[in-house]
């Protein structure tokens, strides 16, 4: 995998978030921290590993300081590096994080028009492109060879009881029918 760190800007481009990444991390909306708009986030390095991308993190974080700690101008929370991530909250801190979350008030119903809102605005979504050949290919190229272990394939039938499928066709039988005589004769084969 290949990781970056990337910096979020105030207006005036100064840095208040500096953090490590990869995929679409420095974009995501599940940060302690708020997100700016995407013209006021940089990436700093890409194509790191990940013990870099820590290193350049725990690099960057102490060259701008932290405001937590009176030493500079980011909120960053930590020094960088694994952060907190993989901690493990300690008995007393899942206790606390327990009743906080039974102590919340309830969330309130989503009324008629937020609901005709959600809708309409899933109706206006553009339709997503169909697949390119390529992009066909290699997604049957990733599940060939794959075998489902006897508990998945009980999970999956489950999941299917109940549901109603309209009947094939007879044309759509033929090449279900093919398909199962070529993976035959090629399991024969080899």
């Amino acid at each position: 995998m290949e990781y970056y760190t990337y910096a979020y800007l105030r207006e005036d481009r100064t840095p208040y978030y500096i953090g490590k990444g990869k995929n679409n991390r420095a974009y995501s909306k599940t940060h302690n921290i708020n997100r700016p708009p995407k013209n006021r986030i940089i990436f700093l390095k890409n194509k790191l590993t990940e013990e870099e991308a820590f290193k350049h993190e725990i690099y960057m974080i102490a060259v701008f300081g932290r405001k937590d700690l009176g030493t500079g101008i980011l909120h960053n929370r930590t020094n960088g590096g694994e952060g907190s991530s993989g901690t493990v909250p300690s008995k007393e801190a899942r206790k606390n994080m327990s009743i906080a979350q039974k102590n919340r008030p309830p969330r309130p119903p989503i009324t008629e028009e937020t609901r005709r809102n959600i809708i309409t605005a899933q109706n206006n979504r553009p339709p997503r492109p169909p697949h390119t050949e390529e992009t066909k290919r290699k997604m049957s190229n990733s599940h060939k060879g794959k075998q489902r272990t006897e508990e998945h394939q009980m999970k999956i039938n489950e999941a299917l009881k109940g549901i109603k499928r309209t009947p094939h066709t007879e044309e759509t039988k033929r090449k279900i029918s093919e398909a199962a005589k070529r993976r035959w004769n090629a399991k024969k084969i080899t």
